[in-house]
């Protein structure tokens, strides 16, 4: 059941981006969502229409290139659809509601390491000759420990509303991104994160918050795919807002995915100059991907059916493109698929995964508008962009880590 959510604090966000665009349309759209929200006291349009309003927004946005409104209408949508807290929101959206979570982290972290001296300062006094060693068996002692630790309900104990329970899960979610970040590799580069700490730079968190989010939707991809039994829908689940996995050509997925009465697309992407691609997927389960046929490697029926629904979707495109672009705003002429099927740990007759790769090599080189890959290429792929923009998050670690 679906946690639809709405307050007061997002009708104020929505009024706010009102004024961070220009374009007619979109102010139109944003219109129609203040609309359905309501004034101030209400139930502030809380359900599906509400969501569906705000997506709408952010499908308008995307064809006047305003991305940082789609971004923030994506958001919005996600939080009325029940799967953001309100205080994320906060964290991008609100400047006054940053500083008081950024301050409240800075006294967290400060006080963490006041008990962290304190601590310290206690094994000494009992154990003059400790150690480091001694001093890191302490910490994971209080580390291992901090599952039957409480706040107490008794008397003089502390209670806690929703709201702070969420603020302190919170903290704790921010705790695991910093416990990831890379080891000092050197007295200096400790210096810089402690700095990075000190300040507690959102845009630095912000980046590593999304490359955490996006190791988490590889990773639940990966799942998905090595279950034989997943359904083309659990698959598409585990794609959903996740067009950085098909690469950097593409610069949202579209909200709308019907734009002709008897075609429903899986994934309908958008490249940089407005036109479509869309992406059919299949199931990763197929032992006849690949077949072997008079000495010759071919692919098997469930993959030229696949081709054959891709080529009809662009077809009806084509025939449908002036439609489709007064209605929509987005350019279908000589659009192209991408068809995500199969993988080869699942192929039988003992065609090993380098037959696989070269025959779709082979026959992808003799299609102009329709490549077909499999899900493995696309992990293997993504796996590397989730690499590269890992390093490029690491501190200098050139210099040799002393003892």
């Amino acid at each position: 059941m679906t946690n639809f959510r709405s307050s007061s604090t997002l009708w104020r966000m929505v009024s706010e981006a009102r004024e961070l665009t220009e374009h007619a349309g979109v102010r139109e759209r944003i219109d129609a969502v203040l609309h359905l929200m309501g004034g101030l006291g209400g139930d502030y349009g809380k359900g599906r229409p509400l969501v569906n309003s705000l997506e709408d927004v952010a499908q308008e946005s995307i064809l006047h290139g305003d991305f940082d409104i789609t971004r923030r209408f994506q958001h919005f949508a996600s939080y009325a659809g029940g799967d953001l807290y309100l205080e994320i929101l906060e964290h991008y959206y609100d400047e006054k509601a940053r500083q008081r979570s950024e301050e409240s982290m800075r006294r967290t972290i400060a006080m963490g390491a006041d008990r962290a001296v304190a601590a310290l300062d206690v094994l000494c006094q009992e154990n003059p000759g400790a150690t480091t060693a001694d001093a890191r068996d302490l910490f994971r002692g209080i580390a291992r420990s901090t599952d039957y630790l409480s706040l107490g309900k008794g008397e003089g104990g502390i209670q806690l509303s929703a709201r702070e329970a969420r603020r302190l899960q919170r903290y704790g979610h921010m705790e695991i991104v910093l416990r990831n970040l890379p080891r000092p590799a050197s007295a200096e580069v400790a210096r810089m994160m402690n700095d990075v700490l000190a300040d507690v730079d959102a845009g630095l968190l912000a980046q590593l918050l999304e490359l955490r989010a996006r190791q988490a939707g590889l990773a639940a991809l990966d799942a998905a795919v090595d279950d034989p039994d997943s359904s083309e829908s659990a698959l598409h689940a585990c794609l959903k807002n996740q067009e950085w996995i098909f690469g950097g050509v593409y610069v949202s997925e579209l909200a709308r995915r019907q734009y002709t009465p008897d075609t429903i697309l899986d994934i309908p992407l958008l490249r940089g100059d407005g036109s479509l691609h869309v992406v059919e997927l299949k199931r990763a389960n197929i032992k006849n991907l690949v077949i072997r046929l008079d000495g010759h490697l071919m692919l098997g029926a469930a993959a030229h059916h696949a081709v054959s629904q891709a080529q009809n979707y662009l077809r009806t495109m084509d025939e449908n493109r002036r439609s489709i672009l007064n209605a929509h705003g987005v350019e279908t002429r000589r659009a192209s698929a991408t068809v995500v099927i199969g993988h080869p740990r699942y192929v039988a007759g003992g065609i090993t995964p380098k037959e696989v790769a070269e025959t779709l090599r082979t026959y992808n080189t003799h299609t102009a508008r329709i490549e077909v890959i499999t899900y493995e290429t696309l992990l293997d792929s993504a796996g590397r962009m989730l690499a590269l923009s890992s390093a490029r998050q690491e501190p200098n670690s050139d210099e040799e880590t002393t003892a």
